[in-house]
């Protein structure tokens, strides 16, 4: 179970001066390890900031970096079983629509992912962008972690 927790930690805006907050706890349900990423996300930045922000409003949690890499080549998808609104539902995101990120931004869309070397993963949640429809902007945020999980799909 430590080990577990020792893998994940949440990430926000707060390194640029941004005021979003948020939390990671790991815990033993009894039926495995889950884990509950939750926090506020804010598009106001702190007062004084030397950082010139285009974007404030995210918050993430990320996988320290693995020792050595984690080999996903015999896999095509990652699968999240989650909660957020009180129903579970299990999300599927292909590797191959996966993008290289930093800090909330897309570094280089033109870049490939290599399944076959891994450092880490992130999960984010953002104020603003997403999916179309999806509930988004400033605000308290809850989801609830219960698996994930390299698939073969095809």
């Amino acid at each position: 179970m430590s080990r577990f927790r020792g893998l994940w930690q949440a990430s926000l805006n707060a390194t640029k001066k941004g005021l979003s907050s948020a939390s990671l706890e790991i815990a033993d349900s009894g039926n495995g390890m889950h884990g509950i990423f939750s926090g506020k996300l804010s598009l106001d930045v702190s007062e004084g900031s030397k950082w010139k922000i285009s974007r404030s409003g995210f918050c993430g949690m990320r996988s320290k970096k693995f020792d050595g890499f984690i080999d996903l080549d015999a896999y095509d998808t990652i699968a999240l079983k989650l909660k957020g609104d009180g129903r579970s539902y299990i999300s599927t995101i292909p590797l191959a629509r996966y993008l290289p990120t930093w800090r909330g931004n897309v570094i280089d869309a033109e870049m490939e992912m290599n399944p076959s070397r891994v450092l880490g993963m992130s999960l984010s949640v953002n104020a603003e962008g997403g999916m179309p429809g999806a509930r988004s902007g400033p605000g308290d945020f809850k989801v609830e972690i219960d698996w994930i999980k390299a698939l073969r799909t095809e």
